[in-house]
């Protein structure tokens, strides 16, 4: 996890534009540089610093002897680096993952670079020698990218959106800044004066596809093919196995998120027991937040007692949350309701990790309710294959939602954060199975995950079929809600007559309640006409909802009300 910052083509002195990038230093406080690119006066890469991998030689923009006209700032981990260098027989000259990036460009081109790279990346490469610049962003948009072009050709790019939007660009302020499409490269001219020419954007992988880079994967084939329910149990699991082991690539401690749910508790579970297999020589800390006896810090105190973990709580207190709100609407960039609800908790337990332990790099089970159709509104779902779809729609718009929060949440205390349900080989195979096995079953959802790990010995069966809590509800006390609190604050908040004008004043995604309306006031505060950034709220399907929690539909029953 890094920040990188890079422009071309700018009419105004750097000196000054380069202030910009210091709005990301929080996502690479171990250093910065600033890099002004040879032959191009008006063209710079900036690069904040989160040493990972390969401390000593890890700063970018990377450059090496053997491609001295090729300039790459990436931010990112690269999980085959190793195995890609032993299929093509490569040289590197640094320890560093994303160097790959440059030998599989100088071997065949950028359509192969980024369908090989088995990883979350955002990367800007520069050719000098052939006057190009490419973007390019993963599947899932795990690694975050903003890019903003003008009509004359010049070009920002930035891993947060706050980056670009103080750029000064012929006496006036950059507009467009927009959100880079995950899964899909873009091919630039770079012309003498330092100006670009969009020539193509191209989408090279979807969710659905078998990634090109299984060839160079640690595990090269499943040991059996066909959707007979104990086959695609194995298979489940060992592609699981493999996502977590493959994101154990790491020089500083390594510690997991924990909830107490179902995804999180797996993802600990197999963390745990990869660790000793290796023999990492540290306990792994976990790390979960709530209200005093929340139903989250209740189940997630079982499964670290059950794991063995050094297990840290982090008390919520109902102030804090609340005076949490303007620094995590600004961190996100977003105003969508249930993200931010989600976020303050996640927010607030990442600056716990960071000033109290040594771990920096954190595992944590995002994507999981979007590919194996957790959300409460899937048990409503007309069809198997409408349930299919609605995985993949939720899957592409990840980036805007929760892809977004956790990248953010912890990005803002300098933390990288590890996603082993997003692997690219994992989903693609989920996503392959019938749509018929993969849809909630006697009232419960995630249904085969669950059946997959259940003879596995690695949760208590009350965990690994612990219903889905509401995150608000999750980390809730006994006798009041988080959702319920918010609710409250916000309502003294908002004057009855705003929320009445609220289309008049917003009529991009006009806020429909108090909590909406006081949200978008604190974003159009820091980004003031950004609220395209945000195509729709998040919203649950086939169900007649006006607020997105899931405690609002008639299926759900938390644990504090039973």
């Amino acid at each position: 996890m890094c920040g990188i910052w890079a422009l071309f083509g700018s009419d105004e002195c750097l000196s000054v534009q380069c202030l910009s990038a210091m709005k990301i230093a929080h996502r690479g406080p171990d250093a910065f540089r600033f890099e002004n690119v040879n032959g191009f006066t008006n063209c710079c890469f900036g690069f904040h610093r989160l040493a990972v991998v390969d401390q000593l030689y890890g700063m970018q923009p990377i450059r090496v002897k053997k491609f001295p006209y090729l300039w790459l700032c990436y931010n990112g981990e690269i999980y085959n680096f190793k195995q890609l260098q032993k299929q093509f027989g490569f040289d590197y000259q640094t320890l560093v993952d994303g160097e790959v990036i440059l030998h599989l460009y100088n071997r065949g081109g950028i359509e192969q670079t980024a369908s090989m790279l088995d990883g979350v990346f955002a990367f800007i490469l520069l050719d000098t020698a052939n006057r190009k610049v490419f973007l390019a962003r993963d599947t899932y948009g795990v690694r975050p990218l903003f890019k903003v072009l003008t009509d004359d050709g010049f070009l920002g790019v930035c891993s947060e959106a706050k980056g670009l939007i103080s750029l000064k660009h012929s006496t006036s302020l950059c507009s467009k800044v927009e959100p880079f499409l995950p899964g899909h490269y873009e091919v630039l001219d770079l012309k003498p004066s330092g100006k670009v020419a969009s020539v193509e954007l191209v989408k090279f992988h979807s969710c659905k596809d078998e990634p090109l880079h299984v060839a160079c994967d640690t595990v090269e084939a499943l040991p059996s093919a066909g959707f007979d329910l104990e086959t695609v149990k194995s298979n489940i699991r060992i592609l699981f196995e493999n996502a977590v082991r493959k994101r154990l690539m790491a020089h500083r401690r390594i510690g997991c998120l924990l909830s107490g749910g179902l995804d999180s508790s797996l993802v600990a579970a197999v963390l745990l027991k990869l660790m000793k297999e290796i023999n990492i020589n540290y306990p792994l800390q976990t790390f979960a937040i709530g209200m005093e006896n929340s139903p989250d810090l209740l189940a997630a105190k079982k499964v670290a007692a059950h794991l063995g973990s050094e297990h840290h709580e982090v008390i919520l207190n109902t102030e804090e949350g609340i005076q949490a709100i303007e620094e995590v609407i600004f961190s996100l960039e977003t105003y969508d309701i249930t993200t931010i609800r989600a976020s303050i908790g996640m927010y607030l337990i990442s600056k716990y990790i960071r000033k109290k332990t040594d771990s920096v790099v954190i595992f944590s089970g995002e994507g999981s309710d979007e590919l194996t159709q957790g959300y409460i509104y899937f048990h409503k779902a007309p069809s198997p294959e409408e349930a299919a779809e609605e995985s993949e729609r939720l899957l592409k718009e990840l980036y805007l939602f929760d892809v977004l929060r956790a990248d953010r949440t912890t990005a803002a205390h300098g933390l990288e954060l590890r996603v082993p349900f997003l692997d690219h080989r994992f989903t693609s195979y989920y996503l392959s199975l019938p749509a018929e096995l993969r849809i909630p079953k006697n009232g419960i959802e995630k249904y085969l995950l669950r059946l997959s790990f259940e003879d596995s010995n690695l949760l208590p069966k009350e965990i690994l079929w612990r219903p889905k809590e509401a995150f608000s509800d999750g980390i809730a006390s006994v006798k009041k809600s988080w959702f319920s609190i918010l609710q409250d604050y916000i309502d003294q908040q908002v004057d009855d007559l705003l929320l009445e004008k609220a289309a008049e004043k917003y009529p991009f995604n006009p806020p429909k309640t108090k909590e909406s309306y006081y949200y978008r006031q604190i974003f159009e505060k820091h980004y003031p006409g950004r609220s395209s950034w945000l195509p729709h709220y998040w919203m649950p399907r086939w169900v007649k909802a006006t607020d997105p929690s899931a405690r609002t539909l008639k299926h759900y029953k938390s644990a504090t009300q039973e």
